[in-house]
């Protein structure tokens, strides 16, 4: 049976085409094996059976032998604009074990836009930290892919993510998007938030991709005391609490963000770094699949 590697192991492959193609591969075959098991889990080739449809496309074979009723689709209803966007700021420097977030940013975003390509869809990319902000329009070609492997491997983590100005010149899509954020959410003055207010009142769809290390859910700091700001050098002395009221923390600020973002019509996935990419590339699926069919 295939599956995808563990996180550590697809970081440390420096060609990002070739891991984001192992894991899609491994994806792709799973999501063959499952597509026809829940709702919203299909490829573009299968969606269910709507109203109104022409029952000369149902797939027979498919309704003898689960009862769900699948249409084949040889094409994707409809084509759109994924546009990545990074938080490069300094507070992705977190260190998951043998990699930092940044690293599990960078292999996400490549395995995104491998599947955004695969599903005929243009894809493009922007990055935001203190010294740098660069986008690149949303294309449809073999060659896009590989200016967005090049400039996610040269992408580093730095500085903090507030250069409001240089986010004007972001906001000229003359198309709608579906503008996936992936970040660790980490802000001192809201400034991600309004970020993604804007692009949702321009009329873009939003997905928040929130990275969050599997020692930042657990609180398994290992023997520190305190902890050092990446982005404001501010020491940050650890409380003594235990492993249930950090559970209970952590799952209380979960909430709160999914709801804040929820409530702003932006669909949120909590992705933890020290995982396989599995579930952000279903909730993708998902949700890019969605709005073909609106």
């Amino acid at each position: 049976m295939k599956y995808i590697p563990e996180p550590k192991t697809m970081v440390a492959i420096k060609d990002l085409s070739l891991a984001a193609k192992m894991t899609l591969d491994n994806f792709m075959a799973g999501l063959n094996r499952s597509r026809v098991k829940g709702e919203g889990t299909e490829f573009s080739q299968y969606r269910q059976y709507m109203s109104g449809d022409d029952l000369r496309n149902l797939d027979w074979k498919v309704l003898a032998r689960t009862g769900r009723h699948y249409i084949k689709q040889s094409e994707p209803e409809q084509n759109i604009a994924v546009h990545l966007m990074l938080d490069a700021s300094a507070s992705m420097k977190h260190d998951c074990g043998s990699y930092q977030k940044i690293d599990y940013a960078r292999y996400l975003a490549a395995c995104l836009a491998l599947l955004a390509y695969r599903q005929g869809d243009k894809i493009g990319l922007s990055f935001f930290n203190e010294t740098e902000i660069k986008r690149i329009m949303p294309q449809q070609h073999a060659q896009q892919l590989q200016i967005i492997y090049q400039s996610l491997s040269a992408l580093q983590a730095n500085g903090r993510f507030e250069n409001r100005e240089g986010f004007k010149w972001l906001l000229g899509a003359k198309q709608k998007e579906l503008m996936v954020f992936i970040t660790d959410f980490y802000e001192h003055d809201d400034e991600i938030m309004r970020l993604i207010k804007l692009f949702v009142a321009l009329g873009h769809e939003v997905v928040m991709l929130h990275l969050m290390a599997a020692n930042e859910l657990d609180g398994s700091f290992k023997s520190y005391d305190a902890l050092e700001d990446a982005e404001t050098g501010e020491i940050v002395v650890l409380g003594s609490i235990s492993p249930e009221k950090h559970k209970q923390l952590v799952e209380s600020y979960l909430s709160r963000s999914r709801q804040t973002l929820l409530e702003n019509k932006v669909h949120y996935c909590m992705v933890n770094a020290n995982d396989p990419p599995e579930k952000a590339l279903r909730e993708f699926l998902i949700y890019r699949n969605s709005l073909t069919r609106r």
